[in-house]
């Protein structure tokens, strides 16, 4: 396997001192990325009730999650090097008042357009997310924690997961719960402040604006291969997320009948797997990179162990009752986080905390080209041969993906 050099940085860092105080910086943030998750993920949810009132068909409700997914890609890179260029306190709090009121607008929508813009709006606001928490963990975090980091942001997923189910559920219309979001958003800035302020960070990542200006403003980091082939390993990776993600809920009811509700009863089986999985991811990776391989080498290794993980989605389809369904979804879940967190952390570990929001913003580009492109293809093949097809148009890829790791090349 080609050596992968990790990034050393040039600011000398602080002793390792203060390290609980760290993790309760990492899990503070991990709310954003809860209500961030929460935000988007209660639509899915509420399918049955919005597809009701706006007479939706499947590949419709496909075209309301391109929305937000194409908006979530072409503002990525924008939304990184924002991250990158403010520093991670002024650009997480603008992008977390930002999505939040479009939340707001997702509620008070009367048509399938407003709708449709709403979530537009919340995807190019909500992609500020994931960058931003892998740029929080090159600061908080040591290189051998920093999986273990992303796992946490993950926690955050998997509360969502739980939670929007049970949100819609107990609301009395669909549209209450945006609103919810949205004021849990807004609570949730001051308390980052607060933390960010008493918090020593484990590496000082200054923010590009103090720094002195660079040729091509900061996005020459694209035209790096290294980081154009793990766009195209997300890419590859990322279906197993796109599928069950957005569409647990409409495989459960249209597979088995279920209501809304009842499928609330199985909702915590994905989200649990994938913080286990989150966590496992981590501690393979941490594992190889205490007994002295590289950073990005052990990160590549979780990756091939989970992708082979993947393939148990191609069992789904074949369980016969509502909970062996979920036992597979969980497992799918699992697998696909455990990979997902290792390579969304290979970034930091060539580039370093100072470009992280703009290289980790790439990956969530890639992610978002994906979901645009696969939401309406995979709610075209629901409607005409149902689920079997889709799971193998997402269990096999990841191998891929992680081939593509495996031809990372170190700097010169």
């Amino acid at each position: 396997m080609t050596k992968l050099t990790a990034h050393t940085p040039a600011i000398p860092r602080p002793a390792a001192s203060g390290k609980t105080a760290r993790w309760v910086a990492v899990t503070v943030f991990a709310l954003a990325s809860t209500w961030n998750y929460l935000d988007r993920l209660v639509l899915s949810a509420a399918k049955p009730s919005v597809c009701a009132e706006f007479h939706l068909s499947n590949a419709q409700f496909g075209w309301l999650i391109s929305a937000f997914s194409v908006t979530y890609a072409l503002a990525s890179p924008a939304t990184g090097w924002l991250l990158d260029w403010l520093g991670l306190e002024a650009g997480i709090i603008w992008a977390v008042a930002m999505w939040s009121a479009s939340s707001v607008l997702g509620g008070i929508s009367r048509g399938f357009g407003q709708l449709l813009g709403s979530r537009a709006m919340l995807g190019a606001f909500e992609s500020a997310g994931v960058p931003a928490a892998g740029k929080l963990n090159a600061i908080y975090l040591e290189p051998e924690n920093r999986a273990i980091g992303a796992a946490m942001t993950q926690v955050g997923l998997s509360i969502a997961g739980v939670a929007a189910p049970l949100l819609v559920a107990a609301m009395p219309g669909w549209r209450q719960p945006f609103f919810v979001c949205a004021g849990l958003g807004v609570l949730w800035i001051p308390v980052w402040m607060l933390v960010r302020r008493l918090v020593p960070p484990y590496e000082t990542v200054r923010p590009q604006r103090d720094r002195p200006a660079r040729a091509g403003g900061g996005f020459e980091l694209l035209s790096d291969v290294r980081l154009q082939r793990l766009m195209l390993a997300n890419v590859l990776w990322m279906g197993i997320y796109s599928l069950w993600s957005n569409w647990t809920t409409a495989y459960l009811t249209h597979t088995f009948g279920l209501t809304v509700k009842s499928v609330a009863v199985f909702a915590w089986f994905p989200p649990v797997a994938s913080t286990l999985g989150a966590f496992a991811g981590g501690w393979i990776s941490r594992r190889r990179i205490v007994g002295g391989s590289g950073n990005a080498e052990a990160r590549v290794f979780g990756a091939f162990v989970s992708a082979i993980g993947c393939l148990i989605t191609l069992v789904v389809p074949r369980c016969p009752t509502p909970l062996t369904a979920m036992l597979g979804i969980a497992a799918s879940y699992f697998w696909a986080t455990a990979g997902s967190v290792n390579l969304y952390t290979i970034p930091v570990d060539i580039w370093g905390g100072e470009q992280a929001g703009t290289a980790i913003a790439a990956l969530v580009f890639a992610y978002g080209v994906l979901q645009t492109a696969i939401s309406p293809v995979i709610g075209a093949i629901v409607d005409h041969y149902g689920y079997a097809p889709t799971c193998w148009l997402v269990a096999l890829p990841p191998l891929g993906g992680w081939w593509l790791l495996r031809g990372l090349k170190a700097a010169a």
